[in-house]
Order: C-alpha cells, then structure tokens, then sequence
C-alpha cells in the first residue's frame, strides 16, 4: 500500500500543487464592480396600442463579479427585456428590473438606475385636422388681404388617443407677407406639436394669399 502511494511521488506531487493553484485562482480570484448602460427593450406591444410616455432608453446598471470574467463581459449581449403582452391601457409600473437583465454567468447586479420604469399605453386613434394658416406681417399701404386658400384643407394625423383629442386644428409654418403687393402661393410646412402623434402622409401643404389694392372711396 506504501509502495503504492510512494511510486511516481514527484508527478503526484506537481499534480497537487497544480491542483491548489487551480483551486486559488477559483475561490481567490479579485471580485470587481464596474457601471454599464443598458439597453432597455420593449416587446410584444399589444395591438392597436403605443408608449404615450418618454422612457429610458438605456439603464446605468452596475454589475459585481470575477474580475476575469468581468473584463470580458460583451455589452452587445446585455439587454434588459420587458414584455408588454397583456397589458391594458393606463399607466403601468414595472419594477424588479434585475430580474428582466439577462446577465451571464457568476455576476450579480448591485444597483439599477432607474430600478423601476412607468409605461404608460394609450389606444391609437386617427382623426382628420382643419389646416389653418399663419401670416406675418402687413401687405404694403393700399394693399389687403383678400382671402387665404389652403390646399389640402385637412389632414389625418395618428397617435396617442388622449394627444390627438386635444387638436382640431394644425398650424401651418409662418408665412411672411410683409410689404406685399401682389398675391403669393407657397408650398408651406405643417408646425405640429404633438409628441405622441403625427401627421400621416401630407406634411406640406400649398397656400395661397390672395393680395389685392384696397378699394379707393367712391
């Protein structure tokens, strides 16, 4: 049994200093904390529905573990999912972040920032707007406006049901019509200011003013 355990004593030996280096660097190895910003995503958005509030793109994550591993951490393979499936519009509160990160191997997220995020999910309706005109200044002396023609008159914009409830009517760009003396026909932007809804097709409209002299007393 002794002759057993002494034969190739040397090689047995190597292998248990080995052994305890293998162990050391395992159990012993640098633990390390480093900040990433993380992409956040958001899927199976339920039909006929939006986000009708801002949300973060990305969450400033910070991530605890072995320093080797740690360092070689892909970023492009972070992302924190959530699942929007099932959800009914108002406003909903999502937190525990951490558990929706899916983080590899031995780390361990110590902080989020935000750790929770609010979604707020509105139906999408249309809904056709009066288009109205918006003119600078004053024709020249013994001049006048005589009449105002837009075409198209209306345009459909979609988006966030309580957003698109509150307009009627959108603005086009200003026109200026200072010192005029003759009518003028430009092709003009739509200002809209909706912030979770847009103007569907028609984003230019034509508008004419129609610029005559003014009538001298009889």
């Amino acid at each position: 049994m002794l002759k057993k355990l002494t034969e190739n004593w040397a090689l047995k030996l190597l292998a248990l200093v080995f052994a305890c280096i293998l162990w050391f660097f395992v159990t012993g190895e640098q633990k390390l904390e480093l900040s990433y910003s993380v992409p956040l995503e958001l899927k199976n958005m339920p039909v006929g529905m939006m986000v009708a509030n801002d949300i973060p793109s990305m969450i400033d994550v910070r991530i605890s573990g072995p320093r080797t591993r740690l360092m070689n951490l892909q970023l492009q393979d972070i992302v924190i999912t959530v699942n929007l499936k099932g959800l009914e519009p108002g406003l909903t509160t999502l937190k525990r972040l951490e558990e929706r990160l899916n983080l590899p191997g031995p780390f361990k997220v110590t902080r989020l920032s935000p750790s929770f995020i609010d979604v707020k999910l509105e139906r999408v309706v249309s809904k056709d707007l009066q288009v109205k005109s918006q003119l600078s200044g004053k024709p020249a002396a013994d001049y006048r406006v005589v009449a105002v023609r837009i075409e198209p008159q209306q345009v459909l914009v979609e988006g966030a049901e309580s957003e698109v409830a509150g307009f009627d009517s959108v603005a086009t760009e200003v026109v200026d019509i200072a010192d005029a003396r003759e009518t003028r026909r430009e092709k003009v932007s739509l200002a809209y200011p909706g912030r979770y809804s847009n103007i569907k097709d028609q984003l230019v409209v034509e508008v004419e003013i129609v610029i005559e002299p003014t009538p001298k007393p009889q």
